[in-house]
């Protein structure tokens, strides 16, 4: 089976032009203006060129490198029908009378002379000069290949030298004509600039060439770049000479983006900022589209730059940036489509046409078909503003950014320079065309649910401005939004700010969530922004931030809108704009071309190139991993095109350790899967490949295993009211879907409450009318406007989420408002406000009434701390359910004091709207019955086991709670603190990075599939993570990118520690579960010495004194650094039961002590480091029956267990002098799982699953 091999520069170079018998019929005709030829495809090349020659018929290998397997041809007209489809290597068989060629897959020979010749091949009476244009070709998959084609004259004398000469008869005085011929070459991507600079080259050789080497000189030019490798996504890009430039292939930001070879600021020269905006409105609404210019290289050029501005969004709509003269039918096609044409025919398409909008490139205007304007909506105005702000700042003209140098006389220095600026030019227009789209779509992700990827469109487009809604209306018709919303998706769950090494994507996740991030609280504008529609402003920066995973400022009564200001699209400048770094940017010069194209030569020029990556690899500094990566990668693929298949995996296998992102899996595969029977023997006893064909094989299984399940996943829905009754499951799935709540406890209840006294499922007419009141809801209270003296008494970002009807109360006529935090009266007449009271100052709330004539009205009644008398309001039918909604506020305030924990209060105001919608929705003498099914935290507050007992109330100082955006509680797995930042895993490989000063969430990442056991903070710029899946993930803490991965064990990673050895060199240890101890060279990332202990499930190593500690689970041992044994601990005996097992270990060097807890037991055993054959001393835990870690902090050492009466989690605090429990803790529903300390200052602990929180601590 042969290798998938990667594809070079070149896919084919095609030649047209007019037949030889036309030109001779016109040589020896009379006609003064020679008339327009039809041209025809003369030659065609593409790869294969070389082979390993055995037999001259015989070729072997289909790559980009090998020698001629076929000749070029000259095409005469009689023999075009004789065309035969594909033959195996998806190439299509062009036969004639005397020629066999094949030519590259979906290549159209039929319409590429048009498009190179669009205005028609017609012969001129003087030398003209060279013209380029550049074409994109679309299949009907969507994939585009790219084409640059020059058109260059030669006398026609010359072009037909051997019938000039077998001529007996020609008229020397007749006019000398010259002919126009066109070579285009054609690649997967656009290199257009690169390409252009070749082709410069070949017409410089073409001048001089005789016609008999025309062919020859074609040939060997594509020969040469077929032989040139493409570089891999990064930093690294790659040059070849030909004479006389250097040429420069720009290698892609990342996998995920397309090559620039263009210069970007091109439309910026042609048009104003408001019309290139005015194009930007067109493209994201998809219109049919047609650009119109004089010069046809500058259709292609600016199109492709709008495109490009609209990145990361693709244009999936039919694109033909060049329409030749006789395809101008094409614009009757009634679907969207981005088209160019010849601005001659400006005027036709304008007059035969209808509903298009045409842009007139050379004049910078653009209007439709039938009006001078356009009527399309315009880019809404904070973000318009923001990108014409930053584009005044642009650049532009490279004269006057470089009028104080010399002038140079070196060609290629000069291309050099020009070719820095343009690229940092380049960069700034990406990202100030990056910020333009994550302002036009901020806040898209707040209406998406990850979990069941659905889009709630109505919420979204509710949002926006008012002025801004029909933008939005045709946008959100149209395809951009579906792709935008799978994009946010995908930056969600695979690549959040930095996670990747995707600086383009890092900087537009950024913008798109600097003001606004997913809550699972309901949304409300702050009321010091109080808009037109009422939703407009609802995603306050100020408001929102500190929502992030329940994660606030220490102090309850401070949120972080407190601290924070407010950032407006409208006051942006330039000097604050969007920032992308700027990295090194490294050339590698391929070697120069073989001298002629047989097979040993070609090989040659690959060792060489081998040879020089090699070179290039030793003189990179090991702390230079990615640019290490490119030239394994860029090596990996030529040793691959060369045959030397084991060496190019091994080249592959390298990327774990520099940069995982550019792994080529699929070459890599095809590689194994073509390995010869001896080859692969070859690669078993070499441990690194043997280990890559595992993963590989491994990989494919997975692939396999889920194939036919990618199409579903991927698709974002939009959301849909049911239409059938729905079983638990069914109405779980459908409110998450909805957006209401996530929280799977809280729609349990909900259930529960729409379904008293029915059967068990909820109907779609019943949920059709719940959902309907709660978007009501939501909108009336999004409609409140309060007056300034209202305004001043309220917390900036304190919204209204629920506003009673005007009703009677003990201090006056008015309407009582409840936010998050309090309830007022909005006072009737001229609007004033009555503080009612602050939720943790209620300290009474009952249902009372009050006589009016011969009736007793039902009234609220509140007593509140601090105040004699109480506040009583008459709200008559609305009593039972303000009584329930205070009260639940109430019981939510107190628990959220009592346990430090904001997500209470947000929890509680949930159950109170949700209230409210169950009574609206139900009409029925049991709807406030049904309501209190939602009272969650009034029903528990009194309760004993939820009362927090005063140690803990006072060592207790946080919470936050991981798991807000899931669906259920996940389990802490591991915590790590580093300085300014807290690092915890929970779910399957989810990695979640806080910012210690203010507990809030910074950086979230996915690393691999599966449960991280355990993280080490490496050297202060690394974080080492072990996982199930056996491989080591390292984070860079600068970059905050994982992008590389150590897979040398073969069992669960579970352990890590690390130290420095003998020679003060800085080294890692690793275990896993099967006995494994690795140790690591830090700056290499090698493995310098491995062994292996038998013994049960290897759970932990630690460093101490030139011996390592190794807990299991049936022992413990110390072992010195070669692996050889020094002595070995036992668990000690239990009173009854099973054998005991060690969970964790902890060495206190300075008390020469071992302290070890056991996974069935509530005892803390202490044992002499020097004398370990048995424990000296054990602390009883009081009513402790298990204990799973532990940490020293100062002089004590704490444990995490689970009580004994109860599955609540505890942790205990231990002096370690007097070995006496000093503390015990409640402060989790579930065992404590994980323990680390925040500088002594703080212990966080994780919990698991049942609570999934974090709580922090403090040390006394």
């Amino acid at each position: 089976m042969m290798a998938e091999l990667p594809s070079g520069l070149l896919e084919a170079c095609v030649v047209v032009g007019a037949p030889s018998d036309k030109i001779q019929d016109i040589l020896q005709s009379k006609l003064n203006d020679p008339p327009l030829l039809e041209a025809e495809v003369l030659q065609v090349h593409a790869p294969p060129f070389v082979s390993k020659v055995t037999d001259s018929s015989e070729a072997i290998g289909p790559a980009f490198s090998h020698v001629q397997r076929r000749r070029s041809f000259i095409k005469r007209r009689k023999d075009r029908a004789a065309v035969k489809l594909s033959n195996g290597a998806g190439r299509t068989e062009v036969s004639s009378a005397t020629e066999d060629i094949s030519v590259p897959k979906d290549l159209d020979l039929i319409a590429l002379p048009q498009l190179c010749f669009p205005d028609g091949l017609q012969l001129a009476s003087e030398q003209r000069e060279d013209s380029y244009h550049f074409l994109v070709f679309t299949d009907v998959f969507g994939n585009r290949t790219h084409g640059v084609v020059v058109q260059y004259y030669r006398a026609a004398q010359s072009c037909l030298e051997g019938v000039i000469q077998s001529s007996r008869r020609w008229n020397s005085s007749k006019t000398r004509l010259y002919v126009p011929f066109a070579v285009c070459v054609i690649s997967k991507f656009p290199y257009y600039s690169a390409l252009r600079d070749c082709l410069s080259c070949l017409t410089a050789q073409l001048r001089t060439a005789r016609q008999a080497h025309f062919e020859e000189t074609i040939k060997e030019f594509s020969a040469k770049l077929s032989l040139v490798p493409l570089p891999p996504p990064g930093q690294l890009h790659v040059s070849f000479s030909l004479h006389p430039l250097q040429v420069v292939l720009p290698s892609r930001e990342d996998q995920d983006s397309p090559v620039i070879d263009i210069d970007l600021h091109l439309p910026f020269l042609c048009f104003t900022h408001t019309s290139l905006l005015q194009v930007l409105s067109c493209l994201l609404q998809e219109q049919r589209m047609v650009f119109f210019s004089s010069d046809w290289a500058r259709l292609t050029l600016v199109a492709e730059c709008f495109l490009l501005y609209l990145q990361p969004l693709p244009w999936q709509q039919p694109y033909v940036p060049v329409l030749a003269r006789g395809m101008l039918d094409f614009l009757m096609a009634p679907t969207a489509f981005l088209m160019g044409c010849h601005s001659s025919h400006f005027e036709e398409v304008a007059a035969e046409t209808e509903d298009l909008i045409l842009v007139n490139i050379d004049d910078g205007l653009v209007r439709s078909s039938c009006c001078e304007t356009t009527d399309l909506p315009a880019i809404p105005l904070s973000a318009a503003e923001c990108f014409m702000s930053r584009a005044e700042c642009l650049q532009l003209h490279y004269d006057l950014e470089l009028c104080h140098l010399g002038t140079g006389i070196d060609a290629n220095a000069l291309q050099c320079q020009r070719r820095e600026w343009q690229r940092q030019l380049n960069a700034q227009i990406q990202n100030i065309t990056l910020e333009l789209v994550a302002n036009i779509f901020r806040g898209v992700q707040d209406f998406l649910n990850h979990e069941h990827r659905v889009f709630n469109s109505e919420n979204f487009l509710r949002t926006r401005d008012q002025a801004d809604q029909l933008f939005y209306e045709k946008v959100h018709s149209h395809i951009f939004i579906y792709k935008y919303e799978n994009i946010c998706l995908g930056l969600v769950h695979n690549m959040p700010p930095h996670c990747r090494y995707q600086p383009q994507k890092s900087v537009f996740w950024f913008h798109l969530c600097r003001n606004c991030t997913m809550t699972d609280s309901p949304w409300r504008p702050p009321m010091c922004e109080p808009s037109r529609t009422g939703y407009s402003s609802y995603t306050s920066p100020n408001d929102r931030l500190n929502k992030r995973l329940g994660a606030s400022m220490p102090n309850l009564e401070q949120t972080a809108s407190d601290t924070m200001t407010a950032i407006s699209l409208r006051k942006m400048t330039p000097d604050i704009g969007l920032k992308n770094p700027q990295k090194l940017v490294k050339v590698f010069r391929l070697p120069d071309f073989p001298p002629t194209l047989a097979y040993h030569y070609v090989q040659k020029y690959y060792s060489d190139m081998v040879i020089s990556l090699g070179k290039a690899i030793n003189a990179t500094p090991p702390d230079e991993s990615a640019l290490l990566a490119r030239y394994h990668y860029l090596r990996g693929l030529v040793n691959t095109v060369s045959k030397r298949r084991l060496d190019a995996l091994e080249d592959f296998q390298s990327l774990y350790k520099t940069d995982s992102d550019i792994f080529p899996s699929q070459m890599a595969k095809s590689l194994v899967d073509s390995l010869p029977e001896a080859e692969r023997l070859q690669a078993d006893k070499r441990p690194e490949l043997k280990r890559l064909i595992s993963r590989l094989k491994r990989d494919q299984e997975r692939e396999r295993a889920c194939h036919g399940n990618s199409h579903e996943e991927d698709a974002v829905k939009h959301f849909q009211l049911p239409s059938k009754y729905m079983q638990l499951e069914e109405f779980v799935k459908c409110v998450q879907e909805s957006g209401i709540v996530q929280d799977q406890g809280t729609i349990h209840r909900l259930f529960d409450a729409l379904t008293v006294g029915h059967q068990k499922q909820v109907g779609p007419d019943l949920f059709s009318v719940f959902y309907t009141i709660w978007k009501e809801t939501e909108a009336e209270a999004q409609e409140v406007s309060l007056p300034a003296s209202v305004l001043e008494h309220i917390d900036p970002s304190e919204c209204v989420f629920k506003l009673s009807s005007s009703v009677k109360t003990s201090r006056g006529m008015g309407k009582i408002a409840m936010t998050r935090r309090r309830l007022f009266l909005l006072t009737d007449g001229r609007p004033g406000y009555v503080e009612v009271a602050q939720y943790r100052d209620i300290e009474e709330v009952k249902v009372s009434s009050t006589p009016f004539l011969l009736l007793r009205i039902p009234s609220l009644k509140l007593r509140v701390r601090g105040r004699k008398e109480a506040f009583e309001a008459n709200l008559k039918t609305e009593t039972e359910l303000w009584n329930l909604m205070i009260k639940e506020m109430w019981a939510g305030r107190s628990m959220a004091d009592q346990h430090k924990d904001p997500q209470y209060m947000q929890q509680a105001l949930t159950n109170a709207l949700l209230m409210d919608a169950v009574v609206g929705s139900l009409q029925s003498s049991k709807a406030i019955y049904a309501a209190s099914k939602l009272a969650h935290f009034d029903r528990i507050r009194m309760e004993v086991l939820m009362m927090v007992p005063k140690t803990t109330a006072e060592m207790l100082k946080h919470k936050i709670n991981p798991s807000l955006e899931l669906a259920a509680p996940q389990a802490v797995d591991v915590l790590l603190y580093t300085p300014g930042q807290l690092w915890v895993s929970v779910c399957g490989g989810k990695v979640m990075v806080f910012d210690v000063s203010s507990w809030s969430l910074t950086h979230t990442c996915q690393v691999g599939n599966a449960r991280l056991n355990c993280m080490l903070g490496v050297d202060n710029d690394q974080v080492w993570m072990g996982s199930e899946d056996s491989v080591i993930y390292i984070i860079s803490m600068v970059a905050m990118v994982c992008n590389r991965q150590l897979t040398e064990h073969r069992a669960e990673v579970t352990g890590l520690a690390f130290d420095t050895d003998k020679y003060s060199q800085k080294v890692a240890y690793s275990c896993s579960a099967e006995g494994t101890v690795m140790v690591w060279d830090v700056p290499t990332l090698q493995v310098k010495k491995h062994f292996r202990l038998s013994c049960d499930h290897l759970q932990s190593v630690h460093s101490l004194n030139g011996t390592l500690w190794c807990c299991f689970w049936d022992s413990i041992m110390e072992v010195w650094r070669n692996g050889s044994l020094k002595h070995q601990l036992t668990p000690p005996e239990p009173q009854k039961g099973s054998p005991a097992a060690f969970s964790s270990m902890l060495l206190l060097p300075e008390r020469e002590e071992l302290w070890t807890v056991c996974i069935d037991s509530g005892e803390v055993y202490i044992w002499h480091i020097k004398d370990a054959t048995k424990p000296f001393h054990s602390v009883a835990l009081q009513d402790c029956t298990r204990c799973f870690c532990m940490i020293k902090v100062k002089n004590q050492v704490w444990v995490g267990g689970v009580g004994r009466s109860s599955t609540k989690g505890k942790i205990y605090i231990v002096d370690t002098e007097s070995r006496q429990v000093l503390k015990e803790l409640h402060g989790h529903n579930d065992k404590v799982v994980a323990l680390c300390s925040a500088e002594d200052r703080y212990v966080l602990s994780g919990a698991g699953k049942l609570d999934g929180k974090i709580a922090i601590w403090k040390v006394e």
